[in-house]
C-alpha cells in the first residue's frame, strides 16, 4: 500500500534541494540549451513556502512558490520525481500551495512552464489554470507558457 504525505517546509530543507538538482537535470535533458535562458529564473533562496511529496517516506516531489506581487503568488519548481508519477502527486502539492497562498491572502496564482512540459499543461488546465500572456521576464521567450488561476 502507497502512503503519501505532504509537507511544508522551506527552501533550507535538504529533500527539497536534492529534488530541484533533480528538476533542473531533468529540464535540461527536455528542453536542451534553451534552458540556458531559463536557469537564471529558477533559482531559489530563501523561500519560507515550500511543500514536499513523500511517497512511503522518501521524498517524491516539490512545489513552492515566492510573491508576484500585492495579489499574486508564482508557482515554481514543480516536480515529481519519475517512480513516483502517477500517484496524483503533482495535484495534492498544487493544491497545498494554492491553499497555502490563499491562507496567507493571496487571490491568485501565476506560474511559467515550458513548452514541452506536456504534462504540466495538462495537470494545470485540469487544476483550474488558464493560459495568459507572458509576464515578466517570460515576455518574449517562445518556449514558456504562462497560466493564471484565480483562488
Amino acid at each position: 500500500m502507497k502512503t503519501i504525505s505532504i509537507t511544508r517546509t522551506t527552501s533550507d530543507n535538504p529533500d527539497f534541494r536534492n529534488l530541484t538538482r533533480e528538476l533542473d537535470a531533468d529540464l535540461r535533458d527536455r528542453n536542451g540549451d534553451i534552458m540556458n535562458l531559463y536557469d537564471q529564473h529558477n533559482v531559489i533562496d530563501q523561500i519560507d513556502t515550500v511543500v514536499l511529496a513523500y511517497l512511503n517516506d522518501a521524498p517524491a516531489g516539490c512545489g513552492c512558490f515566492k510573491g508576484f506581487d500585492a495579489d499574486a503568488v508564482e508557482i515554481k519548481r514543480m516536480f515529481v520525481r519519475h517512480n513516483a508519477r502517477g500517484n496524483g502527486i503533482s495535484t495534492m502539492i498544487l493544491k497545498e500551495l494554492e491553499t497555502w497562498a490563499f491562507e496567507l491572502g493571496y487571490q491568485y496564482t501565476v506560474l511559467e512552464t515550458a513548452s514541452k512540459q506536456l504534462e504540466a499543461h495538462g495537470l494545470y488546465r485540469k487544476s483550474g489554470y488558464v493560459q495568459t500572456s507572458n509576464y515578466g521576464v517570460y515576455v518574449g521567450l517562445p518556449d514558456s507558457l504562462c497560466f493564471r488561476k484565480v483562488l
